[in-house]
C-alpha cells in the first residue's frame, strides 16, 4: 500500500543525495518516477543538485498555489513513485494534495526537506507533512562541535543572523547556512541578541540640515 513519506533533517544531512539515489534505483528497474521541487527554490534552477556533485533535472517545478494532485494525475498517472525535494517550501494545502495522490492514485510520495527555518521555527509545509505523513524519518548530521545538528543557522557575509525573510536561498545574496546543535545555536542566538541590543542603545547622531 502506498504511503506519504517525509524525510527531514538539518542542512548537509544528505537529503538531495538520498533522493537522487532513490530515483536512480527506480529508474534502473525501468520504472517511471516524477521528480518535483518548489519553484521558489532557485538553487540549481531546474535541477536537483547534491553537495557531493550529482544532479538531475526535475520533471516539474511546483508553482505557488498550484494543484499538485491535478498535475500528477494529468502527467504521471502511471508513475511508480513521486519524489519532492525541498518540501519545506510547499504550501500546506499542497501537502494535503500529496496525500491525495497516495490515497486516490495509490502512488507513494517521498518528500525530503528541512523541518526548521533559520530562526528555529517550523516551515508551514514541513509542519503539515509532520501532521499527515504516514512515515516520518529524521536524517541526521553533526554540528561543528560534534553533537547532532538540528538547527539551520543563517549567515550573511559570514555573520550569524536571525533577521530576514523565512525563505532565503543558500548561496544567494551572500547567504550561507550551517547545521548547528541546540547548544551552539542558542549560544549564537544569545550573542546575536546582545549585539542587537548594544546597537539599539548606541546614541544616535543627529545630522543638522543647512
Amino acid at each position: 500500500m502506498a504511503k506519504l513519506y517525509f524525510r527531514h533533517g538539518a542542512m548537509n544531512c544528505g537529503k538531495s543525495t538520498l533522493l537522487l539515489q532513490a530515483v536512480h534505483n527506480y529508474e534502473e528497474q525501468g520504472k517511471e518516477v516524477a521528480v518535483l521541487k518548489p519553484k521558489v527554490d532557485t538553487k540549481g534552477a531546474e535541477n536537483i543538485v547534491s553537495r557531493i556533485g550529482i544532479s538531475r533535472k526535475v520533471d516539474h517545478l511546483i508553482e505557488k498555489g498550484e494543484d499538485v494532485f491535478d498535475y500528477v494525475l494529468k502527467n504521471h498517472r502511471f508513475a511508480s513513485c513521486v519524489f519532492v525535494d525541498e518540501a519545506q517550501f510547499i504550501e500546506p494545502f499542497q501537502a494535503d494534495e500529496l496525500l491525495k495522490i497516495v490515497v486516490e492514485m495509490n502512488i507513494p510520495v517521498i518528500c525530503y526537506g528541512l523541518r526548521l527555518d533559520f530562526q528555529g521555527k517550523g516551515f508551514p509545509g514541513s509542519t503539515r507533512l509532520l501532521e499527515i505523513a504516514q512515515s516520518i524519518e529524521e536524517l541526521k548530521t553533526i554540528c561543528e562541535c560534534g553533537r547532532k545538528a538540528m538547527f539551520n543557522a543563517r549567515f550573511v557575509n559570514g555573520e550569524f543572523t536571525l533577521s530576514g525573510d523565512q525563505v532565503a536561498i543558500d548561496g544567494e545574496n551572500n547567504i550561507t547556512y550551517k547545521p548547528l546543535c541546540h547548544y551552539c545555536f542558542y549560544r549564537k542566538k544569545i550573542e546575536y541578541k546582545k549585539l542587537v541590543q548594544q546597537e539599539e542603545q548606541k546614541p544616535k547622531v543627529l545630522v543638522k540640515k543647512f
